[in-house]
């Protein structure tokens, strides 16, 4: 089970990720935002934003969005933005 290891606070709408299998990519936090759901709209806040945390290999926030890491793992995959040490 692939879980996210580390994650590195934005400069802007992406967020850093390092998973369990050693591979790594940014993940552009954009699209969520862009969703303007009662979960995702405080993304926009960029003090909200950073108050991001880990939870048994999940990327969430204190108002409960949690995103896999399985599925963040795939979308960077199948987008060409998941890198691997080889790779890099």
């Amino acid at each position: 089970m692939i879980k996210i290891v580390q994650a590195t606070p934005p400069p802007d709408n992406r967020i850093s990720l390092v998973f369990s299998d050693g591979s790594f990519g940014e993940l552009d936090l954009q699209p969520l935002i862009d969703r303007n759901t009662e979960l995702t709209e405080p993304l926009a806040d960029a003090a909200f934003r950073n108050r991001f945390f880990l939870e048994l290999g999940a990327l969430c926030w204190p108002n409960g969005l949690e995103l896999s890491a399985a599925s963040l793992h795939q979308r960077l995959r199948s987008t060409g933005h998941l890198r691997t040490v080889e790779a890099a």
